[in-house]
């Protein structure tokens, strides 16, 4: 955790899905879970995160969600935590295993959200409601939580031809989107694309396996070979990491001056290649609200059976549930001109953290000190 306190604005937490009604208009659905008796702070949460490759996973989401949990229980509330590392069926077992230690309660952000509906019906059936977390998985899902993804698709597109200007049609586009398994990733593709259609040429487009960097930088590769280098003239990325292996393989192209990548998460890397001038953007996305939210629900729905009506979720329907109890938290395009009114003012990082020697230069330059 960083040493700033991390709170949930109010107002925030009412941010709703658009033609969506609240819980309470969809037949209560906040009482999603079976009726159980009420328990006190004694209880046990399981949380299985899906990757370490980002690194918000351990980083924030894991030790934010850990302490909201031990506040809001009084410091009795355990948390069964385990990380699948980009592995489906590792996860499947790991949902086991938590229907074997009996938590009262399931956070889960799915590697494959199709593949883990087996599990969360496995979980159902054994009394043990799941909270879905920043991926919306599918089968009997008691609540969830995330961002409006394709509203960070609409971002990244948007920020993307800011960035291009009259130079759009100029020449080629190379999209890089997710994962196929993350559902996330379907998403911000279609926000992207509802902005920038018709807009860009788009050359090259690809679904990049398991959001890996490296798998970006090999398809950044062909992209530059079926293309030409000096025929890119701007690039969608849909997240940090892969921007990365995207502007590794640019560079290792030979271009000096780099077309504008775009990038989602504000890790610290992709930050500094921002304040460096070699990725044009990334999408800020409050972990910490998103983190302290799903602990909430977690905790109210292990304590009573159902979301705490104060939460004011709306509804999201799956491929297979419908009218879920949902709480969606707003997204900001994170440039060089915001990285103090978002990252710095809410203590991802320090400016010393940013502002290493490589980038002190480039820090002065924008004002960052």
């Amino acid at each position: 955790m960083r040493r700033a306190a991390f709170a949930v604005a109010a107002g925030a937490m009412a941010v709703s899905l658009a033609a969506c009604g609240s819980a309470k208009e969809s037949g209560d659905k906040g009482d999603s879970t079976k009726s159980t008796a009420p328990k006190g702070d004694d209880i046990t949460v399981g949380l299985l995160l899906p990757e370490n490759q980002t690194a918000r996973y351990e980083k924030f989401d894991k030790p934010i969600i850990e302490k909201q949990i031990s506040e809001l229980t009084n410091g009795k509330g355990k948390v069964e935590y385990l990380n699948a590392k980009q592995d489906a069926t590792l996860q499947s077992q790991q949902i086991d295993t938590m229907i074997t230690k009996k938590v009262d309660v399931l956070i889960l952000d799915a590697v494959d959200y199709k593949a883990v509906a087996q599990g969360v019906k496995k979980a159902k059936e054994a009394g043990i409601p799941v909270v879905a977390y920043d991926r919306l998985a599918e089968g009997p899902i008691s609540a969830y939580t995330s961002f409006d993804n394709e509203e960070v698709g609409k971002t990244q597109g948007e920020a993307l031809l800011k960035a291009l200007g009259d130079k759009a049609k100029s020449g080629q586009i190379v999209m890089m989107n997710g994962s196929v398994t993350d559902p996330n990733a379907a998403q911000f593709k279609k926000g992207a694309h509802s902005v920038l259609d018709g807009k860009v040429n788009v050359g090259k487009e690809y679904d990049t396996k398991e959001w890996k960097p490296e798998n970006a930088n090999a398809n950044m590769e062909g992209a530059i070979s079926a293309l030409g280098k000096d025929k890119i003239v701007g690039v969608y990325s849909a997240n940090d990491g892969m921007a990365g292996g995207i502007i590794t393989a640019l560079k290792s192209a030979g271009l000096k001056t780099l077309p504008p990548v775009t990038g989602q998460d504000a890790e610290l890397a992709g930050v500094q290649r921002i304040v460096a001038g070699e990725q044009y953007m990334s999408v800020f996305k409050s972990y910490p609200q998103e983190a302290q939210t799903v602990a909430k629900m977690a905790v109210s729905i292990a304590k009573t059976g159902k979301i705490d009506s104060s939460l004011q979720t709306s509804t999201v329907d799956s491929g297979t549930e419908k009218g879920i109890p949902s709480v969606i938290v707003p997204v900001v395009s994170l440039t060089k001109d915001n990285i103090k009114d978002t990252v710095i003012k809410e203590g991802y990082y320090s400016v010393g953290e940013i502002c290493t020697a490589k980038y002190k230069a480039a820090c002065d330059k924008i004002g960052l000190k």
